[in-house]
């Protein structure tokens, strides 16, 4: 069987990830570039050509937007193209946006590899009105170009099969940028000094790269760069930024090209228009936060649009599940029949081992069942939600929703890289740490982990749910939940602010980004990703949840001398307790007699954030509502902010180990989660506690973010010396 090594390559959200999860399936393995933290991921595809079995590795290579060397992700492409020396460079391009992604294409058409173009996303351009001339692409490019859909696998046979013939026969790079009459003299010109012997393998790239001023290339061959340096400053008529009046005159090709190979409809006009209001700098966030917080209300409100607010009269019925004077959201019913469900297994549990010992009954009923059956009954409403954000996700909404965000969110420190990442930390703290690889700055980097556990992620939604329910009768459950991710990215922008001016200064970077096209959401990927966070819910719930609340449990149930207590205060855990949680008695949620409840529960869900709400459901049975509705307002509002801004779980405390390299710095980190959590959430409860606190915070808050914008007096060298 002859094995064959197939690179992918493309823009960002090209559906390049999607193409390699369809040709690979469940056979990828993931690693890392040597000597970089980028994941290297490879699988492998069967099939049968020219009635043989025959087998290619593909390798999925980073996003890029171009070849030139600026970022680890360009650096791995190329070198891998270069020293690795692939069969076949399958490169896939957003068919609704080729302008775009066929500036990459111009560069790897220079050098010396077959390559296969992938007109991905051809189903979507059909749907928009969008027609593309494969076979006039193909003669202008001179490659074979195949339109298909990842999405559908539409397309993708026909592809592999034309992949595995064009990867048996050689190729010599060439450029489109000999099109242009003058620039064609001056390549002629160079390349009689780089390679007079066309000796020089892939030669129409490095000849390109050496106009260009390549770092790298003026590295290797200093006086021949020099030479070349001296030639084209007399063509580009002594401007400096050789590369960019290069990839000028690639887009200029591309726009001279393409209006005769594709044709928009009008349909294409309107989404542009779309997306004008979308990205607007004026409108876009506004319009951001309205369609996050209707996410919120069709998630948790008791009350949908507030028409039971509005126009029902009190009285006027009571209906299981759908509501009481009011219409409940989607989430809200879900979450009543779960419940109902849940309450009906306890009940069966309860009457079950009514006649067995008390320990073996306890173990069940109260510590296993109460504190995963408490976990259990917020996956309808966490699963919603992440259903909505899949579908703002995959319509290509969120994409434009980070864009608006960048552009402010860089006025306080945090970079354009950092989005991403911080994105991703609302799904799950790990995945966002470990997102933060592609940023090069490492300051910046450590700044965007440091702030990454503000950005609430799924594991903490249970504590949000448990006490929205709770708090004002549950009458402002999405409110409640609502601002507890507006008050984490509060947070994150001023923590960002401090660390920016004081600890990390240095220049923003920016950031460019794809904007895939507006589109409607696709059931299977929306399906997946409900897959995913139900299973990793599950797993969660079966594994660490499960056995945490069995020791909590046996700890909350035995005295040192193991035997059973009625009163929970004169167990093992309850002493150990009371001793911990003088610590925390500023925070307000630490006082009275339930106090070391809640000091134990935030200390477990260090472990994994959903152990707080299953912790205070083995305390009081199936139910931690009970609890809950012991504290204050003051102290339930100061106890989430904690839990939204301390130390955040092991498994995300393992992903900052690993990025931060340096141990200092890592453990400074976990000093800055745990005193800012502590810091902060005293303000909370004091603020609630005394009301006149309030109006001095703010004004504090907004004197010191003034102040850290006052430009530092620079100090006059020779006035140091003296």
């Amino acid at each position: 069987m002859n094995k064959l090594r197939f690179a992918l390559t493309g823009n960002p959200n090209s559906g390049k990830t999607t193409l390699f999860n369809y040709l690979t399936g469940a056979s990828a393995k993931v690693g890392n570039w040597p000597g970089v933290t980028v994941e290297r991921i490879e699988g492998v595809y069967k099939t049968k050509y020219l009635r043989k079995e025959v087998e290619a590795t593909l390798i999925d290579l980073p996003g890029i937007y171009s070849l030139d060397p600026y970022s680890p992700e360009e650096v791995i492409t190329r070198k891998y193209i270069f020293e690795e020396k692939p069969d076949l460079v399958i490169n896939v391009v957003d068919m609704t946006n080729l302008e775009r992604n066929l500036f990459l294409t111009t560069q790897l058409l220079e050098i010396d590899v077959p390559i296969i173009v992938a007109l991905n996303m051809a189903d979507l351009a059909k749907k928009e009105g969008l027609t593309v001339l494969v076979d006039e692409l193909t003669k202008k490019l001179g490659v074979v170009c195949v339109p298909i859909s990842a999405a559908t696998g539409e397309g993708i046979d026909s592809l592999m099969q034309k992949a595995f013939a064009v990867s048996k026969h050689k190729r010599q790079g060439w450029t489109v940028l000999e099109h242009d009459k003058d620039f064609a003299a001056l390549f002629r010109q160079v390349k009689d000094i780089v390679s007079p012997t066309n000796e020089l393998s892939s030669q129409a790239y490095h000849i390109i790269k050496f106009i260009e001023g390549d770092e790298l290339e003026v590295k290797t061959h200093p006086e021949t760069a020099a030479e070349v340096a001296r030639i084209s400053k007399q063509y580009f008529e002594n401007e400096d930024d050789f590369s960019g009046k290069i990839a000028s005159l690639r887009y200029e090709y591309l726009r001279r090209e393409l209006p005769a190979i594709q044709s928009k409809s009008a349909s294409v006009a309107k989404s542009d228009w779309i997306d004008k209001i979308l990205t607007n700098r004026w409108i876009g966030i506004p319009l951001f936060l309205i369609v996050m917080f209707l996410v919120f209300h069709l998630t948790f409100s008791e009350d949908l649009f507030f028409i039971g607010a509005l126009f029902i009269p009190e009285g006027s019925f009571s209906l299981p599940i759908i509501g009481t004077d009011a219409i409940n959201s989607p989430g809200a019913m879900l979450a009543n029949g779960f419940e109902w469900l849940t309450d009906w297994i306890g009940g069966g549990l309860v009457n079950l081992t009514s006649t067995w010992p008390p320990w073996l009954s306890g173990l069940l009923v109260d510590g296993l069942w109460g504190g995963v059956g408490a976990i259990l009954s917020f996956i309808p409403q966490i699963l919603l939600l992440f259903v909505f954000i899949a579908i703002l996700e995959d319509s290509g909404y969120m994409a434009r929703a980070a864009f608006v965000m960048d552009s402010s969110l860089r006025r306080f420190g945090i970079g354009g890289r950092s989005f991403l990442p911080l994105i991703t930390s609302f799904g799950c703290t790990v995945p966002g740490i470990m997102a933060t690889r592609t940023i090069e700055n490492e300051k910046e980097k450590r700044l965007t982990i440091m702030i990454s556990t503000y950005f609430s992620c799924g594991a903490k939604l249970p504590i949000w749910a448990a006490f929205a329910s709770v708090l004002y009768g549950g009458a402002y459950r999405e409110l409640i939940v609502y601002g507890v991710y507006l008050f984490g990215i509060l947070i994150a922008i001023l923590a960002a602010i401090f660390l920016k001016r004081f600890i990390m200064q240095g220049q923003t970077s920016g950031f460019v980004s794809e904007l895939p096209t507006l589109r409607a959401p696709q059931a299977k990927n929306v399906f997946m990703v409900l897959k995913v966070q139900l299973m990793d819910y599950l797993k969660r719930a079966a594994t660490i949840i499960a056995l945490s609340v069995v020791v909590i449990w046996f700890l909350s149930s035995f005295s040192w001398n193991f035997t059973m207590v009625e009163n929970i205060e004169h167990s093992i855990l309850g002493q150990i307790g009371k001793v911990i949680t003088v610590i925390f008695w500023p925070l307000g949620w630490a006082q009275g007699e339930t106090g070391w409840m809640f000091t134990v529960a935030s200390l477990v869900g260090l472990l994994a954030k959903e152990n707080v709400p299953a912790v205070l459901g083995t305390f009081s049975g199936i139910s931690d509502t009970a609890l809950i509705g012991g504290l204050s307002i003051p102290a339930a509002f100061s106890f989430m902010a904690f839990n939204l801004l301390t130390i955040p779980c092991m498994a995300a405390v393992s992903a900052a180990r690993a990025e931060l390299q340096n141990r200092r710095h890592f453990y400074l980190t976990l000093l800055f989660w745990f005193v800012n959590s502590y810091l902060i959430s005293a303000v909370v409860y004091w603020s609630g506690v005394y009301l006149w606190l309030i109006p001095i915070v703010i004004a504090v808050i907004v004197l010191g973010i003034v102040l850290m914008y006052v430009p530092r007096k620079k100090t006059n060298v020779n006035e140091e010396v003296a």
